[in-house]
């Protein structure tokens, strides 16, 4: 085993954490141990020298406190779903929060409750359950609290803003074991670094979020065509989006339809244009606002209808599915010109061979653009769209070719970007925290990290580094 001697010098100090740890304690040789490492994204395969599952608060205390006794850097564990693999380590200790899921929704005060181990679709069932939501974000199986704690995208965004802009309250285990409650009242100055940079300041162990009124259906879907209608269908994406309501999100992608057998002959294994559509408004008003859009072409596809708000949560769960390689870069757009469509239909064309990867846009502003930027750490509510070069595959051999393909891909869209990147897609570590949130803000948080973790003892996120 690959950290064994790490792991022999922490067999006598281990007997002391399980006098007053209650949860599970996962070692290098124990069954468990190959599948409790496993995180994700299947690029990464790290060998932490300890896994422990706490069940209580109280468990997540002790827990840290041995990590600092015994000097092992500390990864947290929510989902799991950290693009660059930052919920596991080498030699270091897991503090996975799997053991603590669930979430609670009461209606007469329309708030909920989610632990730090809970996952969307706990969140969402929930909330439906009494005709109300939360907006998060697009695969159920991710964690609530890596999606909030930096920033929180999602279909509902331009009628009810970012995951963060219904946060309530964050209960906290800090880096010196304490609990704190960080909320608008309580650590202000904390509750504003955690929404959108909250790795840095602690172990989120509950979420408090206030719901929205979502009880109807919603109407969901796309429209598929043939890449070479590209320009005119994002012509119509921006003008639909333009002249629609808040209740209206759109998303458009180029990419190739995979796998072939799921699409009609004429496209299948082909370059397409996709425009994706959710609209929670009435029914009636959707077929309305998507009209023009649905019309044109006509489309090769169009899956658009009426369905369950939930069933749209689940509709990306088996494509997002664990263990497939995957990586990503971002960028947020004021615009979106014919010129930046061109360039996507471009780099659609140079997707490696044997990887599934899309050009995708999605649409910005409304609700996400009336909290004003510096009431958060979160850096690009100005933008007008969010640009993403996604790709998966299973071949290790493509590891390079698949990257390089969406670097090469956003580096190119750079002239077209503003300001800000939205820090769940940073998907390598080491970058430029002022790049994410900007000199200001950065300062800021520079500050508030020399407060709560002077000894950056959490470090596996994209750093704010106390000094």
């Amino acid at each position: 085993m690959e950290n064994a001697p790490l792991h022999e010098a922490l067999r006598s100090p281990l007997s002391g954490l399980a006098d007053t740890f209650a949860g599970e304690v996962i070692r290098p040789g124990d069954p468990d141990y190959d599948s409790a490492r496993l995180v994700w994204n299947g690029m990464v395969d790290r060998y932490p020298a300890l896994v422990v599952r706490p069940t209580a608060t109280a468990d997540v205390v002790e827990a840290l406190r041995f990590a600092r006794e015994q000097d092992l850097v500390v990864a947290v564990r929510g989902g799991g779903h950290s693009i660059p693999g930052l919920s596991t380590c080498d030699e270091g200790i897991v503090i996975d929060l799997s053991r603590m899921r669930g979430a609670t929704a009461d209606p007469e005060t329309r708030t909920a409750v989610a632990s730090g181990g809970a996952l969307l679709a706990e969140l969402d069932d929930a909330a439906q359950a009494f005709g109300l939501v939360c907006p998060v974000g697009v695969v159920s199986h991710t964690g609530v609290a890596g999606l909030t704690l930096g920033g929180g995208m999602g279909r509902l965004q331009r009628r009810f803003g970012l995951t963060i802009d219904s946060l309530r309250a964050v209960e906290l285990v800090t880096a010196d074991g304490n609990v704190v409650r960080a909320s608008e009242d309580e650590n202000a100055d904390l509750f504003w670094g955690l929404r959108g940079a909250g790795a840095n300041f602690g172990i989120a162990t509950s979420f408090e979020f206030a719901l929205h009124a979502l009880e109807g259906p919603i109407t969901h879907g796309s429209v598929i065509h043939p890449i070479e209608r590209a320009g005119e269908l994002a012509a119509l994406f921006r003008e639909t989006l333009e002249r629609g309501p808040d209740e209206l999100w759109l998303g458009f992608y180029l990419r190739r339809a995979l796998p072939a057998e799921d699409f009609p002959p004429e496209v299948g294994g082909r370059l397409i244009a996709v425009a994706s559509a959710c609209h929670c408004g009435p029914p009636v008003a959707a077929e309305r606002d998507l009209a023009a859009l649905r019309a044109f072409g006509p489309p090769v596809i169009d899956s658009i209808e009426v369905k369950p708000y939930l069933a749209a949560q689940h509709a990306a769960d088996d494509a997002m599915e664990w263990g497939h390689r995957f990586y990503m870069k971002s960028a947020f757009l004021p615009t979106l010109p014919d010129e930046l469509v061109e360039l996507g239909v471009e780099h659609a064309h140079r997707m490696p061979e044997g990887a599934d990867g899309e050009f995708s846009i999605w649409c910005w502003g409304r609700a996400i653009a009336n909290v004003p930027e510096d009431a958060t750490a979160f850096t690009g509510r100005d933008a007008g769209f969010w640009l993403a070069c996604e790709v998966q595959w299973d071949d290790p051999a493509l590891d390079e070719p698949a990257r390089d393909w969406a670097r090469a891909a956003v580096a190119a869209a750079a002239p077209f970007a503003s300001a800000g990147r939205y820090v769940n897609d940073v998907a390598e570590t080491g970058e430029d925290g002022r790049a994410i949130y900007g000199e200001a803000k950065h300062r800021r948080l520079v500050e508030l990290k020399r407060t709560w973790d002077p000894d950056n003892v959490f470090r596996l996120n994209q750093n704010i580094r106390p000094s």
